[in-house]
């Protein structure tokens, strides 16, 4: 067919839904009739010529009393499905009612194979019937795909003279029809256009990146070909088509076997009646209905080519519950061993699932054949930076590079999708790297290579024309350092996040107010403050007393009566929410009054024994109230004397660090770099070197990103340490910080921006000037002519 016949035949079926559900429809939902109509109609001229055989042989095995009938039907049809009824779709329209027509339609649906069935549900064609009869829209709708002057079988139409009057249209044509009416269709829906449907271009570019680089490479053997997130198939589709255009170039015979998978009913319907639609039933079979991140359609398999478009910025955060959540998850695909880690988790925040996807290719990859795997996946801005360091983000991102995977990564154009405008990358991944390619990875700038649509298309206002994929491909396959792209070696892009820690320095005093705030160390200062001024003392001495109008304070502020409210209004007073129930319940606990009473006690007792006197070294305190607990036998918990400590100590950045750990002879190792520093302890004349360990100061914890490597010069790179990167950036201005070892992470991000910036020139001085003086070329004489109407008009006046 011609693609005068083709856009004959899109335009007809098109203006269909005009001519017949305008009015009944919003033009939205037009599909919902008109795409299963034309899969439906379809299937009923490519049946037509056997299909006085299959009612004989249905008749046959009805009187044999055979149940399964599915694979003889298929056998004698000739197809990978069939239809048992006995209507053929041109018999459904002369009907004298419309519960008839109904009926009889019903009947020819019910008699499709299972695998049509299937497509129907999902389509949920049968939903539309109703309102299509009480419209009495049926069976003009029909009548529509009789027309005779459309040809949807795959034999030619001739006139009386035998020649040829509408042209066959074959399993391609048929394909390429389909999908053309499906892209308008989801123009028309600009909203659900781009979670779906991928644009073509964007499509065939990632097909030759798959493709181009191995096509001196394809052998004569069967290829399967994954998409994991395949909507409408339309990758699938163009994947198939491309490499076997490669194989015939090169000579070779392939077999191709497409898998997907699809979570969107509608779509994965849309995606088989496709594959039907071309004749690839058995391929038809292999697109599964259900989530990829849940519930994993190809557990075990490994496929050669793989290529996806998933959601970004999409919550998985059901799926991650079907999995048993983040602490229990144990799918292969993404609690993995990588780097001695036997636990490593790919797993990534609940709200945004898309490098999910690439985790799941990458679990499927081949790796005992000569070209291994190829992955191409399309992502947005955050997968390159997103997540910290450990994070699932970050290790989906080490584990790739660190494993050699990452080929490139290619940056699209804005306004290249229908339905966002953002920035959107193609990643390329294999497990068979060409030696030149090894341990590094490139990134490519095609943002600016484009052309304009004469009209947007939702928000796509641009395409990639062949000369721009072309120029991809070749820049690609140069794999040098320029303008628009850039390698670099693997390491580059990894990091070490280290925590920088400085001592905690404290200054010690009793003070009154100090001691006394302690009796409310129980929690919910404010709160225990309000009652204990209303109550006094009897909150610790005397609790079955006041515990009824403690309960009512805590509940009764916020009473629900009107009146109550406008008592308080009148008043002038404020009235306080109700305390939370777990709140509430700790402040009726006379235990918890009880304890703050005997902590109260105990701090006054400490404060006659220890004086007022200032601590400039908080050191010196702690070892005098240790004594001083010690001699008047109080008993103080850990969790008590932190409190007190934090009541009667403050910081002052002036004081001597806080010691964490003094550690006796031979116990450790001098190590400052990790906060193991050597002092003199001791009294003056027979002081001793020891080594110390500082409490560290959480308000003056920070982390550093140190690289792996450093660019010393336009691609050169060398490597950088944890210590000189902390003695070169940190101690200089911090000389008192250290390293906490245990707690530092390997991440790894990719910066587009930073790599490809390319700062505007300022304009020179002269410019500026040039510009000023024209400005005041242009206004002179202005102000003369406002004063000189001023004037005018107070002289009038």
């Amino acid at each position: 067919m011609d693609h005068a016949q083709h856009n004959r035949l899109v335009s007809f079926i098109w203006g269909i839904a005009d001519d017949v559900l305008r009015d009944v429809y919003q033009r939205g939902k037009y599909r919902d009739c008109i795409l299963p109509m034309v899969v439906i109609r379809r299937l009923d001229v490519v049946l037509g010529p056997t299909k006085a055989a299959v009612l004989a042989m249905h008749r046959q095995l009805d009187a044999a009393g055979v149940a399964n009938q599915s694979a003889k039907l298929r056998e004698v049809a000739g197809q990978a499905f069939y239809n048992a009824s006995p209507f053929r779709l041109d018999d459904i329209p002369r009907r004298d009612s419309p519960q008839r027509l109904k009926a009889d339609f019903e009947r020819y649906l019910d008699g499709f194979s299972p695998n049509v069935q299937q497509i129907l549900k999902y389509f949920k064609f049968r939903n539309q019937i109703p309102t299509l009869v009480e419209a009495g829209i049926l069976g003009a709708l029909i009548d529509k795909f009789l027309d005779p002057d459309i040809n949807l079988s795959s034999s030619p139409v001739l006139d009386a003279d035998g020649r040829e009057r509408l042209p066959a249209l074959d399993n391609h044509g048929m394909s390429t029809v389909f999908e053309e009416l499906l892209r308008r269709f989801n123009e028309e829906n600009n909203e659900e256009a781009g979670e779906h449907f991928t644009p073509r271009d964007v499509v065939g570019l990632m097909s030759e990146l798959i493709f181009a680089p191995i096509a001196d490479r394809i052998e004569s053997s069967t290829y399967l070909v994954l998409d994991d997130a395949c909507g409408t198939g339309g990758m699938l589709t163009v994947a198939e088509d491309r490499l076997l255009g490669l194989a015939r170039a090169q000579g070779k015979q392939v077999s191709i076997r497409l898998y997907g998978q699809e979570v969107n009913p509608e779509t994965y319907a849309i995606t088989t009646a496709d594959l039907l639609l071309k004749g690839e039933g058995e391929q038809a079979d292999q697109i599964v209905l259900g989530s990829t991140l849940s519930s994993d359609a190809f557990r075990g398999q490994r496929f050669d080519f793989m290529l996806a478009n998933p959601p970004y910025g999409k919550s998985w955060k059901t799926d991650l519950e079907r999995l048993g959540g983040k602490t229990e998850l144990q799918d292969p695909r993404f609690i993995i061993e990588h780097a001695g880690d036997a636990d490593y988790s790919l797993v990534t925040r609940s709200s945004d699932g898309q490098l999910m996807f690439l985790a799941n290719k990458l679990a499927k990859m081949v790796d005992d054949t000569p070209l291994g795997s190829r992955i191409a996946e399309v992502h947005n801005g955050s997968s390159l930076f997103t997540g910290d360091a450990g994070s699932g983000e970050s290790n989906i991102r080490r584990w790739a590079i660190e494993n050699d995977w990452l080929e490139a990564i290619v940056a699209l154009p804005l306004s290249l999708f229908y339905n966002t405008g953002i920035a959107t990358y193609i990643w390329v991944l294999s497990n068979r790297k060409a030696e030149h390619r090894r341990g590094r990875v490139q990134l490519i700038d095609a943002t600016g290579w484009s052309r304009p649509l004469r009209k947007n298309l939702g928000k796509k206002g641009c395409e990639l024309g062949p000369q721009d994929i072309t120029r991809v491909i070749e820049t690609y396959q140069a794999f040098t350092d320029g303008a628009e792209s850039k390698v670099f070696p693997n390491r580059a892009f990894g990091y070490w996040k280290v925590r920088v820690e400085r001592p905690l320095r404290l200054r010690s005093r009793f003070t009154r107010a100090a001691v006394e705030a302690l009796r409310y160390a129980g929690g919910d200062e404010e709160w225990r403050r309000t009652l204990y001024a209303r109550f006094g003392a009897d909150l610790y001495d005397d609790w079955p007393k006041v515990r009824d109008q403690v309960e009512a304070a805590l509940i009764g502020e916020a009473a629900d009566s009107a009146d109550a409210d406008e008592d308080a209004e009148s008043a002038g007073t404020n009235r306080r929410p109700a305390v939370p129930e777990p709140r509430r319940k700790r402040l009726l606990d006379p235990k918890t009054w009880a304890r703050d009473r005997e902590l109260l006690r105990a701090v006054r007792k400490l404060h006659e024994a220890m004086g007022d006197d200032l601590y400039p070294d908080h050191n010196l305190f702690r070892d005098r109230l240790d004594a001083a607990i010690a001699r008047l036998g109080i008993k103080l918990g850990a969790a008590d004397k932190k409190r007190l400590i934090a009541a009667l100590s403050w910081r002052d950045e002036e004081a001597p660090p806080v010691i964490k750990t003094l550690y006796k002879p031979g116990r450790a190792v001098a190590d400052p770099l990790h906060g193991l520093y050597v002092v003199e302890t001791g009294a003056p004349g027979a002081a001793r070197p020891a080594i110390v360990e500082y409490e560290p100061d959480p308000e003056l914890r920070d982390t550093e990103q140190v690289p792996f490597l450093e660019e010393t010069a336009p691609g050169e790179w060398a490597d950088c340490s944890i210590k000189t990167f902390f003695q070169r950036e940190v101690l200089p201005h911090c000389p008192d910080a250290w390293l906490d070892g245990p707690a530092t992470r390997i991440g790894y991000e990719i910066s587009f921006t930073r790599y490809f910036y390319r700062p505007k020139a300022l304009r020179t001085l002269a410019e500026i000037r040039a510009d000023i003086e024209a400005e005041e070329r242009r206004t002179v004489g202005l102000l003369g002519d406002i004063l000189i109407d001023t004037d005018d008009d107070e002289a009038r006046t």
